[in-house]
């Protein structure tokens, strides 16, 4: 009999989900081990780390079990309300540790933790949202603002709200971002000019406008790195 068809606490040491990661860190663990943890018990015939396997199948990966709405994610075996809002009271803190992480550190000499902050934020959206980087003049986040919200084709984004806002967290810089729900990160014609008119608006009130990051699926495109700012 493998270990597979008996109850986690009798597996060696080194191969129960809770060990390995003390052992070896969270890196170390499969997407169904780390689920395993936190389903914390399997069902009837079934440890812990095989319902997690069924479940990344009925899904079809951990990225669509983690973004499932309520009633979807429900419906799985094994999970229900309370691991609904656990998961996503988890999911909240990563996003607010991120945020934290950003607000003691000067975001130009962080791309890849800007990125993977805006990833968090943005890139389940199902519809486009325009947000901005609201920075002061150390370039330290003040605030992450969703601007503007639109239907799956695309955002309308207003420069004059935009000053507004700016004007109101007394913000000495700014970087932009949205998403493109169909997950090709590629700037539109549309895109470039909203980016145009954003920045010569900012400019008549000495604000500097540092990126505009478009996020896909898997991938970001910076404005900045590409040279067109």
């Amino acid at each position: 009999m493998t270990s597979q068809h008996i109850a986690i606490k009798h597996w060696p040491s080194a191969e129960r989900p809770r060990e390995k990661l003390l052992l070896k860190g969270a890196k170390a663990l499969s997407d169904a081990e780390l689920l395993a943890i936190f389903l914390r018990t399997g069902c009837a015939g079934k440890s812990a780390v095989d319902l997690a396997r069924e479940l990344l199948t009925h899904f079809g990966g951990l990225r669509p079990l983690l973004e499932a709405r309520q009633t979807e994610f429900c419906q799985g075996l094994g999970l229900g309300q309370a691991k609904y809002t656990q998961l996503q009271a988890v999911i909240e803190m990563a996003r607010r540790h991120l945020a934290e992480t950003l607000h003691k550190v000067d975001v130009l000499s962080s791309p890849a933790a800007v990125k993977q902050f805006l990833r968090a934020q943005l890139r389940h959206k199902p519809h486009e949202v325009f947000a901005a980087l609201l920075l002061d003049n150390q370039n330290r986040l003040i605030a992450y603002d969703e601007l503007f919200t639109g239907t799956i084709d695309g955002a309308s984004v207003y420069p004059r709200e935009v000053v507004k806002k700016v004007l109101a967290h007394n913000a000495a810089a700014v970087i932009f971002a949205h998403n493109h729900p169909s997950g090709i990160a590629e700037p539109s014609r549309a895109d470039h000019a909203i980016t145009k008119r954003l920045n010569e608006a900012l400019a008549l009130i000495d604000v500097r406008v540092l990126d505009h990051i478009i996020v896909g699926d898997g991938q970001e495109v910076s404005f900045a790195e590409q040279g067109w700012l």
